[in-house]
Formats: C-alpha cells, structure tokens, sequence
C-alpha cells in the first residue's frame, strides 16, 4: 500500500491520531513529505485548516521546551563569561613573560647558531672526502683486476684472462668509464684477445701434431682393453662347449674337470697380464683442445675453431689410412695400421663426448664410412698377397679386436665383418695349399705296406689316432697287420687339424653355431674332394708307384672313405649340431675315394699290361727253327711266374669286411682278365706282324708250347670267382689264329 492511502486510510479511522502520525512522519522524514501533505489535503475537506491548527499546536509545543532548555542554562552561561573576564588579566600578564623569555632566547641562539655553521662546514668537507673515497674504492677494483688479467696473461692462462676480459668489460668499466685511464684499458683488450687467440691456435696445432705420435698407443691401449674384456664371454663360451679346441676328441677327463681347467687358466692369464688400466686421458692432455674451445667460444668465433679443428683431422685421418707398401709381409704391419686407426677415432669419441659441437656424431659417422671404405680396400688388396694362412689367422683376429674395439666406440663395423668372409674363403685357400703340401710328404713317407702291430699298446695308439674297428683283427693275437698302411692314420689326424685350422678362423666372427658347422663342412668338402684328391691322383700316375702300392692304395681309400662319418661326428662334436638338422652338409668322401679308387684300378690294369709287354719285348723267336725246344719259352715262363705273383698279391691282402673282399677279388679278376686278354693280343701282333714273311713248323710248335702254358695259366684259376672257363676264352682266338 502507498503512503496516501496509508495516510488516507488512517484519516477515516481517528482524524486526529492521524494529524499527529502526520506530524511524527515529517519530523522523521522516513517517508516523502509530498506524499504525507497530499494525503492530508486530498483525502477530507478542511483538511488543511485541521492541520494547520494541529501544526500550530505542535510549533507553540516545541517553542516551549526550548525556552525551558534556555531557562536551565542560563545561569551557567553568566558563570562562563564572569570567568572569561578573570582570564583576560592573566592571558596580558603571560604574554609579556613569553615576549621577554623569547627576547633571552634569541640572544642565547647566536652563539650556537655560530657552532652550528662550523659544524656544516666540517660536514661538507667529511662529505668530499667520503666521495673521493668512494670514487677511489670503485677504481681500485678495476685497476686490481687489470693488474689480476696481466699476471693471468704473463702466467698464460689464457681462457681466465678472457673472463676476467669479460668481467671488466661488463661489470668494472662501466663504473668507470668517464676516466681516462679506463679509456685505455678498453683500447688494449682487443689487442690482448689477438694475442690469446694466436697462442691458443698455436697450442691447438702443437696438439694435432703430437696426437699423430700418440695414435699408435692410445689404440694399442683401446684394442688391449676390448681384448680383455671379451676374455670372459670366450671362457664362458668354452665352458658351454666342452669339446672345444685342439685334442678335445680324445680327452678323457669330465667336462666338468675341463671347465674348471679352462676357467682356471683363463684368471690366472687376465692376472699375468694384469696391468693398470690406462684411458685415453691418461695417454693424451686434452686441455689444448679445451682451452682453444673455450677461448673460441667465449671470443665468439667458435664456429672458425671447429671448421679449422675438422679440416685438419680429416688431413690426419688420410694420412692414417695410407697403408705401408710392405705392410702385407707381417703382422706387426697390419697392428700398427689397426692401432693407428683406432687411436684416430677414440680421440674423436673423446673430443665428441667431452665438448659440445667442436665434433658431432654426424660429422664422426661421415669420418668413419670414409674411413672404413678405405680400410676395406687396403685389406682387400694387401691381404690377397697373404700366402701363409697363420698370417691371415692373425689378420683375421686383429680385424676382430679391430672391429670389436671400435664397436664398442658405437661405430658400425658390419662390413668389416662381410670382408671376414671374404679373407675366409682366401684363408681357406690357403690351408688348402698347405695341406696339400702336408699330404704329399706323408704320402712320400709311406711305404704302403700293412701296419704291423706288435703288442697292446702299439695297437691302442693306432685306434687312439684312426677309428679302425674289426672284430675278427681284435682276436686274433700279436703280432698282427692292421690292413690300412701308415698314410692313413697320418691322413685322418691331418684332416682333422684342417678342420681345427679351419674352426681358428670362425671364432670370433659373431655367427651361429649352424654357420660355423656349415663353414667347417664345407672348407672340409673341399680338402678332401679337390686338395687330397688331387694329391692322391697325381700320387697314383707317379711312375715309381708300383702294382702293389696300387693295390694298398685302394685300401687306403677304403678306409679313409669309410672314417668319413667319424670325421662328421667329430665336426658335430665341435660345433653341437646335430647331423639330423635338414641344412647340414655332408662329407663328399664317397665320391672323392671312389674316383681315386677308380684311378688307381685304371692304373693298375696299365701298369700291368706294360710289365707284360716288358715280357713280351723279350720274346726272341726263331721262326725258322727246325725242332722246337721241347718246353715253353723262357719269357713267357717268367711272365707268368710274375702275374702268379701278382694275382697271388691281389688275392692275399689282408681284409677286415666282406666289402674288401668283394673290392679285392673284383680287382684281381678284371687285371687277370685285362692280362691275359692283353698278353694274347700281344702274342696275336707277333704271328701278324707284317715283317714276318714265313713260320717253320718248329716255330709253330714252339709257338704252340708257349700258348698252352698260357691256357694252363688261365685254367689254374690264377684268381678265385671266374665261372666255368671264362678266363680262357681270352686265349680262344691266338689258338683258332695258331
């Protein structure tokens, strides 16, 4: 509800209760006094006049209480003004005290005001002086630190010369700038920054020049260290496998025993060769190079120091890799090629980790694919001139060292290791050569003859040599003939170092174990199917090998052929493979002695029709005779004398199985079958020869005694397994020509 009508409303109720809340809302002011007088003027007639009279009323009230309140006070008021009159006199008195007090006040503050100029003039003077100390304070550590910056130029170090360059530059000169001596100053760094920077280069150059000199150590140290550290894996890796290296396959001792072994001597070998563990810090002061790079660097011209720092280490890093001419005749050669490379790059490892960007691993990688491109084609054509294989197997473990150090560097040496592939293979041409040589002594010691065993113990170094097994040789009792002669043995024991020579060069090279088996396998193929088959091809065509040299030849084969499978097992044994595996290569010895049986039959069957027609030249016929002699003729009787000989020979060998048997009757009768055909074609070109013009009848006769000792030799069976009369059919035609 508004104010009106509120006003209104209480109007109707009482009039005048409602003039007098009227009157209590003005004098309030809680409402709006335009709104109260209208609600009294509007709301009843003669409202105003009522209101008029109520606020007369209310007006004469108020006058009231206000001539009360003045009535109460009055007589306090006269007492107040009746004491103002009374301080009057004392308000003069007190102010002629104050002027004669402040009279002796002025004449008491001249002599003090005198005092107190003195005292400013002493203070203005302490004041210049506190200035000039101040001023001197702020020179003297400038002066301190130039004098500081020419001891640290006289003593040379020059990199702290150049910060306190910088500290004066930045914190004392500015203090002191408006000084002449200070002007100074500021002119003669320039020149003194010249001078450091030239001696710092000079620094920089005498260290390039002696880390050429130190190339040869620091790698020697770095390919030293990589080697002992692998020592551990190499004898955890023999300790894996127990029948590695040389004379494992007839060690009786435990694996166990030959770990303990192995492992023992491996520590007592690291603590012979223990020494102090030298880094490349040890071998080379750096602090040239940090000097120059901090100089450089605080000098603002870093990025000249590393082109100059590059491009000449890139000039060192060619000379390093220019091999010597002669540097394939020995291995010390190939070592200080290998130690001068790796002290070039642990130097720039070290100047990689220890600074930052004088070199990066950009720029290293780029030196290092440089480098390495080179290194393979130096090893590539120096290495082809290698005849001797223990000087490529040196080669080949100081490209692992090699390799390995750098590795362990963070460099890639991948290639480095495909190029080992390509030394193996001359490696194993090599050994090949080698062998060859080592096969054709033994064969010119033997003296192809059984082995005699005289006792137990000769008989068990045999079997400890050659894996020679006969039941029925074993029982029977000493003295005895193994059927082999002593080329055999020597042949087995030689193959088997091949194989160890060969297995030199696999270690190390970081491939599986199937790998190594297939290397070895195949580097063995290749002994036995083109080195000792061609030794024993040309020891067949010798003409010094007789028939029965031939014959223990075809032997010899046989049993070399059948020791194949333990040459497999040994190779197995070595690299624990099984032969079951589906990629592993088998031994070619089958095909290798055959073709070298082979031989040696087709050289027996020649060798035998040449001695016949040595006979045969012999024969010396009167083809004019009257009577003939009566019995054969002399040379026809020693000829078969020598195949009965010979086939008795054939016939006699010692064998160990049905095989050799079956090898030795097959043999005996086609040579029997080839002489007696090639004796009667012999004697057949004698009745035809075409300068014979006429035959007495003693002559045929005589003739005829000679054939029938050979039809008698030929029914005698000179050789067992001919059926019926096979073997003189070979004389049916001289007897139809006769």
């Amino acid at each position: 509800m508004s104010a009106a009508g509120k006003s209104g409303a209480m109007l109707e109720e009482d009039p005048d209760q409602t003039y007098e809340n009227v009157l209590a809302e003005i004098q309030s002011f809680e409402l709006p006094i335009e709104a109260t007088l209208r609600s009294v003027y509007d709301d009843q007639p003669n409202a105003h006049k009522k209101f008029m009279e109520k606020l007369d009323a209310c007006i004469r009230n108020h006058d009231k209480e206000i001539e009360k309140m003045c009535n109460f006070h009055h007589q306090g008021f006269v007492d107040a003004i009746t004491e103002l009159l009374k301080v009057r006199t004392d308000a003069e008195k007190l102010k002629v005290q104050v002027t004669d007090t402040n009279r002796r006040f002025q004449d008491a503050g001249k002599e003090v005001i005198v005092q107190t100029e003195d005292i400013i003039r002493c203070r203005i003077q302490q004041r210049n002086i506190t200035t000039v100390v101040e001023k001197l304070q702020l020179c003297l550590p400038v002066l301190e630190m130039y004098s500081k910056l020419k001891e640290q130029m006289s003593a040379k170090r020059y990199y702290s010369a150049l910060k306190t360059m910088e500290q004066l530059e930045n914190v004392y000169f500015p203090r002191v700038s408006q000084y002449r001596f200070c002007q100074l100053m500021i002119e003669n760094l320039p020149k003194l920054r010249e001078d450091i920077k030239e001696v710092s280069m000079s620094d920089l150059k005498d260290f390039l020049e002696s880390i050429r000199k130190h190339s040869d150590k620091i790698g020697e140290t770095a390919m030293k260290q990589a080697q002992q550290q692998k020592i551990f894996s190499v004898t955890l890796q023999k300790r894996n496998n127990v029948k590695f290296g040389k004379n494992i396959y007839i060690n009786n001792r435990s694996p166990d025993e030959r770990n303990k072994t192995v492992l023992k001597h491996a520590f007592e070998e690291e603590d012979e060769n223990e020494e102090e563990v030298l880094t490349v810090q040890d071998l080379v002061d750096f602090s040239p190079v940090y000097r120059c790079l901090h100089i450089y660097s605080v000098l603002g011209d870093e990025e000249t120091f590393e082109n100059y720092y590059r491009k000449q280490r890139k000039k060192q890093a060619r000379l390093v890799l220019q091999p010597q001419s002669n540097m394939h005749e020995t291995v010390d050669g190939y070592r200080r090629y290998f130690t001068q490379i790796v002290g070039f790059f642990v130097v720039e490892d070290h100047i990689l980790h220890v600074t930052q960007g004088l070199v990066t691993r950009a720029y290293t990688d780029e030196l290092w694919n440089m480098a390495l491109s080179k290194i393979i084609a130096v090893l590539r054509a120096h290495s082809s001139y290698c005849t001797d294989p223990d000087l490529v197997l040196e080669l080949k473990n100081l490209i692992v060292i090699f390799a390995d150090t750098l590795q362990g560097y963070g460099f890639p040496v991948n290639r480095l290791f495909d190029l080992l592939f390509e030394i193996r293979d001359q490696y194993n041409e090599t050994l090949l050569k080698k062998w060859a040589g080592v096969f054709r002594d033994i064969f010119e010691e033997d003296n192809y003859s059984p082995i005699p065993i005289v006792n137990e113990e000769e008989y068990k170094v045999i079997i400890s040599k050659f894996p020679f097994q006969d039941s029925d040789l074993e029982k029977q009792s000493f003295p005895k003939k193994l059927p082999m002669s002593q080329s055999v043995p020597h042949i087995y024991i030689q193959v088997k170092e091949f194989i160890y020579a060969s297995l030199k060069f696999s270690e190390s090279l970081h491939r599986s174990s199937t790998e190594i088996d297939d290397m070895l396998r195949k580097s063995t193929n290749l002994l036995l199917t083109r080195t000792l088959s061609s030794c024993l091809l040309n020891l067949i065509r010798k003409p010094h090998i007789g028939l029965t040299e031939l014959v223990q030849i075809i032997i010899n084969t046989t049993h070399l052929e059948q020791a194949c499978k333990y040459l497999e097992d040994f190779i197995t044994n070595i690299t624990n493979i099984s032969q079951e595996t589906v990629h592993t290569t088998r031994l070619y010895g089958l095909s290798t002695f055959k073709d070298a049986r082979h031989a040696a039959e087709g050289e027996i069957y020649t060798k035998l029709n040449q001695k016949i027609d040595e006979f045969v030249q012999l024969a010396d016929y009167d083809w004019t005779m009257s009577e003939p002699d009566g019995k054969a003729s002399g040379y026809l009787m020693d000829l078969i004398n020598f195949l009965r000989s010979i086939f008795q020979v054939f016939t006699h060998l010692p064998t160990n199985s049905n095989d050799h048997a079956a090898m030795s009757g097959k043999v005996a009768q086609t040579a029997c079958m080839s002489a007696c055909q090639h004796l009667s074609t012999s004697l057949m070109q004698m009745l035809l020869d075409s300068e014979l013009k006429q035959i007495s009848m003693g002559a045929v006769q005589q003739f005829n005694l000679d054939v029938i000792q050979c039809e008698l030799f030929a029914s005698s069976e000179p050789v067992p397994g001919f059926q019926g009369d096979t073997l003189q059919l070979a004389f049916i035609d001289l007897r139809q020509e006769h």
